[in-house]
């Protein structure tokens, strides 16, 4: 059975769930895949508590073991900040847990050649802790949106998504994209679990879309759960 942490947020939590059954479409109920959602919603806010670290690993320890007691045979986050207290959580727990920016890494390195611009877009939590950078400034050109963007349109847009406000997060996001193409990047990390439910809800960015620039990790950790499940 998967294990899957949830909670940060909610909509993650769901969308990745949502993810794992579209992968593996079953032709009855029986063919999917098993899976445990905690919706621990009450772990405490990575970026303010970011120097509180022992607090939050904490209750993410919490939410693993009750996991790990309910005889999963391996965990999956669906949060790219939580991934800062991941070595800590893999040292405690007896049960695997996926990496997911590790994972996410893996991917790109098979989709793109050496030296290449590859964008960010996620909290200013998930680029200050570095748990992409340390992945991928080995090979890659690490890029992300100026600081009035980032403002602006990306911690609006993850904002709007957590209010359930999909389609005016849709619209929020999109001159952070835009940035990112101006500035030539291959792909385009989805850094945020919130911010593939705003650009993929509805039908814009055809073109983008088609070319597969956007990199879900999301999707991608959930790709990867269905291969070890």
């Amino acid at each position: 059975m998967i294990g899957i942490l949830g909670g940060m947020g909610t909509q993650a939590g769901l969308d990745f769930c949502n993810k794992l059954a579209k992968l593996n479409r079953g032709k009855s109920d029986q063919k999917y895949p098993l899976f445990l959602l905690y919706n621990k919603s009450n772990i405490p806010d990575r970026k303010q508590n970011l120097k509180k670290y022992s607090k939050v690993l904490k209750s993410l320890v919490a939410g693993c073991k009750f996991l790990q007691k309910n005889k999963c045979k391996f965990i999956s986050i669906p949060c790219n900040t939580a991934h800062y207290w991941y070595e800590d959580l893999k040292r405690i727990i007896e049960v695997p847990i996926l990496n997911m920016p590790k994972i996410v890494y893996e991917n790109a390195s098979k989709n793109c050649s050496k030296g290449s611009k590859i964008g960010l877009l996620a909290t200013e939590t998930t680029i200050n802790t570095g748990v992409y950078k340390r992945y991928f400034d080995k090979q890659y050109d690490l890029i992300s949106p100026q600081k009035k963007i980032q403002i602006e349109n990306v911690n609006r847009s993850i904002k709007l998504v957590k209010m359930g406000k999909t389609k005016e997060a849709e619209k929020a996001i999109k001159p952070a994209i835009n940035y990112l193409l101006k500035k030539k990047c291959k792909k385009i990390i989805l850094g945020c679990t919130e911010l593939p439910i705003a650009i993929f809800a509805y039908k814009s960015f055809k073109k983008a879309k088609k070319s597969k620039i956007f990199m879900d990790p999301n999707l991608i950790l959930a790709e990867a759960s269905l291969k070890r499940y």
